[in-house]
């Protein structure tokens, strides 16, 4: 790695507004600088608190924009709606990606409820998100994608996220499982890239974010990530940096997704419909650890890597 190369580096704690035990674990997180920058789901049942804790604190905070899991925002949609079962909640992680491929899902209704989330995200916090990325990666799904850049511009959010991560077929502690759905959001979001840049939506140089997800991260996998993003970035090995970047010969932009709190529990969090196991799991409080670490913090430190917000790039 080039030692005249400055490096920004965003940390961003995705799921904020999921339950007050993760909200609590991420402005932990942030207060120690270990994340920078928060993603909020407007639909979580604790998302008016949790944007009173960013304002309370300053946090940078944007929208995690959700089509797959809980209650619509949009009460039109939350009955006799392509994006809603007979109960009136989301399709689900897979759920959404079947319905879409079957031709199922009305773009009128993901744009209507795309819209609903602005609308709300601005309610609560008073301000534009300062970027809009999709839980569980849905904003780079086929058609979906290009109601969600439309959306981006027509509400004049400037960042998003691109889930290519160069690294990834390196990962062999990954299991296979997990790594097919890692590959089909890769390969969404290759196909993303054209569209997004076409509307002039700018995103980080690098992402990562899945070879670091829970049990995955460590000390050592968030450095070898960084390291060889970097450096597959300077031999132009990196597919999806965008031509509005703001990076430069001299400078490097790179979103490092997050999911640290402390777990949920059964009786509170979700979206409407109770927490899921993800957000119930040890691997949250792990993240926080890890994020935390003295030892991460040297890393940066040796390397001149620059924590920073969205609005710092």
């Amino acid at each position: 790695m080039s030692v005249n190369t400055r490096i920004k580096l965003v940390v961003t704690g995705d799921d904020f507004g999921y339950c007050p035990r993760r909200d609590v674990g991420i402005v932990e997180c942030f207060h120690a600088g270990a994340i920078t920058n928060v993603s909020l789901l407007v639909n979580g049942v604790s998302a008016a608190c949790a944007a009173e804790l960013a304002r309370r604190y300053n946090i940078p905070i944007g929208l995690h924009a959700n089509l797959s899991e809980g209650i619509p925002v949009c009460r039109e949609l939350r009955q006799n709606s392509t994006l809603t079962n007979d109960r009136g909640v989301f399709l689900g992680k897979m759920g959404i990606r079947k319905a879409l491929a079957q031709g199922l899902l009305s773009m009128s209704e993901v744009r209507q409820e795309l819209n609903a989330q602005v609308e709300r995200f601005r309610e609560l916090t008073g301000q534009n998100p300062q970027h809009m990325d999709g839980h569980q990666h849905v904003h780079v799904l086929p058609k979906i994608r290009e109601e969600f850049a439309q959306v981006l511009r027509e509400h004049g959010i400037c960042y998003t996220r691109v889930p290519i991560e160069v690294g990834l077929p390196r990962c062999t502690w990954i299991k296979e499982e997990v790594m097919a759905f890692y590959r089909s959001v890769e390969e969404d979001a290759l196909n993303t890239v054209e569209i997004f840049s076409s509307y002039g939506i700018r995103w980080p140089d690098v992402y990562i974010g899945l070879s670091t997800m829970g049990e995955n991260m460590t000390i050592k996998n968030i450095q070898r990530a960084v390291d060889y993003s970097i450096q597959s970035l300077h031999n132009c090995l990196t597919p999806q940096r965008s031509p509005h970047s703001p990076a430069s010969h001299s400078s490097t932009s790179i979103e490092l997704m997050t999911h640290p709190g402390y777990p949920s529990v059964l009786s509170e969090g979700g979206c409407g419909e109770g927490p899921d196991d993800f957000s119930q799991s040890w691997e949250r409080v792990h993240e926080m650890k890890i994020l935390k670490d003295p030892l991460l913090h040297s890393y940066y430190n040796e390397r001149g890597i620059q924590l920073c917000a969205f609005r710092d790039l």
